[in-house]
């Protein structure tokens, strides 16, 4: 009896060493989980490859930009295609971006988490360890020699076979916890390369744009200067503004029309409020209002709106609640749009990088219609802002004020 009081004792202390030793995994770590960490960490190498091979070759671009430069017009089109494909690319790679830094915070959680893991089961079998080796084989054969029948023996054996197995299981599953914590290591590696390596591909398409609007600008001013005499360039000039009035003029036309066909109390009316600034946290107005000492002709013209100097990329604002009656590109305005506010007013926004509004939406004041850039005619990143009454240009400083 006392003999068997010793063995439940053994028993019993050998339960709560498996019960504080063993305890059931916070992170799963399994032949799945592992498959899929290779994958995670082959797909970031992937990536890696495609970003270094997907940047811009702006050398190949400037040699094919170069067979167009006798046509001003078609290089200023081209150019503008080629900077609205670059714009796309760097918006992809800052997506990347914040995708890999939330996916590398996930990769972070699942190594530390796999480390507390490896660190506990190792205790763990540390303990177990000392615990079999000052019991040593004598707890088995106590174990056995204590059976009070052959049935009694059997469950006893089937008891040890248990425990060895599940001593088994827990090394396999150490050994797996270890490849794992090795395994997020890689990938947070890998995640990181593909990190740096998209930043340095939005710095790279950031210098491409730079240096395609200072090609723009070199062209913009030789041909300019290539103009036999100033009255030609002056003809040339006025009939590129011309150009614009033409299309505002028809834009405007088509927009009268189809008011006609509108119930009067249907038609959009202007209520008379002010503006809201339509370059937001950039106030410096490069070119005025009016007429004024055009900087590459050197002469007197007039200005029919405002030069809001900001840098690419940087918001534009819907002034005026409306609906947008044109969202193109032109050669001379570049990527422009045009809103009706009613009572014959309308607003102009020249030279967009991107636009972000569509001909036939309705927008409200404030709204995010479009990015400054440097499209069509400019020689650098600005919103040109103009305001028309009834067919007419008129100062914006009447509705900004």
């Amino acid at each position: 009896m006392r003999h068997w009081k010793k063995v439940v004792c053994i028993l019993l202390s050998a339960a709560i060493v498996f019960a504080f030793t063993y305890s059931e995994p916070a992170y799963a770590v399994t032949n799945e989980s592992i498959r899929q960490k290779e994958a995670e960490i082959a797909e970031a190498k992937e990536e890696v490859k495609n970003l270094k091979s997907n940047l811009t070759d702006i050398e190949a671009l400037k040699a094919e930009l170069e067979k167009s430069k006798n046509d001003l017009t078609a290089y200023v089109t081209q150019l503008d295609n080629e900077l609205s494909d670059i714009q796309e690319k760097i918006a992809q790679y800052n997506t990347l971006i914040s995708e890999k830094e939330q996916q590398i915070a996930e990769t972070t959680e699942d190594l530390n988490l796999a480390i507390k893991q490896q660190e506990d089961q190792y205790e763990a079998m540390k303990k177990r360890i000392k615990f079999m080796y000052e019991r040593g084989d004598t707890f088995y054969m106590e174990m056995l020699f204590s059976s009070s029948s052959l049935s009694d023996l059997v469950n006893k054996a089937d008891y040890i076979e248990a425990l060895s197995r599940y001593d088994r299981d827990k090394l396999e599953e150490y050994v797996q916890i270890k490849e794992m914590v090795q395994l997020c290591k890689e990938e947070l590696e890998a995640e990181r390369e593909v990190l740096d390596e998209a930043k340095l591909a939005v710095e790279a398409e950031e210098a491409n744009i730079s240096s395609l609007i200072k090609e723009k600008e070199a062209q913009i001013y030789s041909v300019s200067s290539d103009i036999s005499s100033k009255e030609a360039a002056i003809r040339e000039y006025e009939a590129m503004i011309a150009q614009e009035n033409e299309e505002i003029a028809a834009l405007e036309k088509a927009v009268a029309e189809e008011k006609a066909r509108l119930e009067a109390e249907n038609a959009r009316k202007y209520n008379g409020g002010m503006f809201t600034w339509p370059c937001p946290s950039y106030t410096r107005i490069s070119d005025e209002y009016g007429n004024r000492m055009h900087p590459i002709l050197g002469v007197q013209q007039f200005h029919n709106g405002l030069d809001m100097a900001a840098p690419g990329g940087s918001a534009i604002l819907a002034a005026y609640d409306g609906d947008v009656v044109a969202a193109a590109y032109s050669s001379s305005m570049g990527n422009y749009i045009m809103i009706d506010h009613g009572s014959g007013l309308y607003t102009i926004y020249m030279h967009c990088s991107a636009l972000y509004v569509s001909t036939g939406q309705s927008v409200t004041k404030g709204q995010n219609i479009a990015a400054v850039g440097s499209t069509g005619r400019s020689t650098g990143n600005h919103l040109h802002f103009s305001v028309r009454l009834n067919g007419n240009y008129v100062s914006p400083w009447n509705y900004l004020k």
